[in-house]
């Protein structure tokens, strides 16, 4: 954890998914002050038809990111990097703004398990980044 899950409806290059997913562990680690191992990043292509933003008329395709995150953060920082991570999000994969969401799940720390880095984890604190 944090697992950012960005679900759209079209396919993409290998590349552009690769560059994105670096690009999003990049900015939530430097913004949510998060070391950059925790990260992961899935970009799950639905297939056309796969996700819909409704509408008071006809629905249109649109991609949502779901964050699993530690708590700890301030509703600012958590709407600052969501504007970020929509931002990247725009620019990689050519959304308009009507078309993606972003949505926090907050998390204890000893929600998560990460072999790596000692199994369990600890809860979020601002020093993290730089421990």
């Amino acid at each position: 954890m944090p697992y950012l899950q960005l679900d759209v409806p079209w396919s993409y290059p290998i590349e552009v998914k690769h560059t994105l997913a670096r690009r999003l562990g990049e900015i939530y680690s430097r913004m949510m002050q998060a070391d950059v191992r925790r990260i992961s990043v899935a970009i799950r292509e639905l297939g056309e038809g796969g996700l819909w933003r409704c509408t008071g008329k006809a629905p249109y395709p649109a991609a949502l990111l779901m964050c699993d995150i530690r708590r700890g953060r301030t509703a600012e920082q958590r709407a600052a990097v969501a504007k970020a991570l929509v931002a990247a999000c725009m620019d990689s994969l050519e959304l308009k703004i009507n078309e993606i969401n972003v949505e926090f799940t907050q998390h204890a720390g000893d929600e998560m398990y990460h072999p790596l880095l000692g199994g369990l984890s600890d809860g979020w604190s601002e020093n993290e980044a730089s421990g």
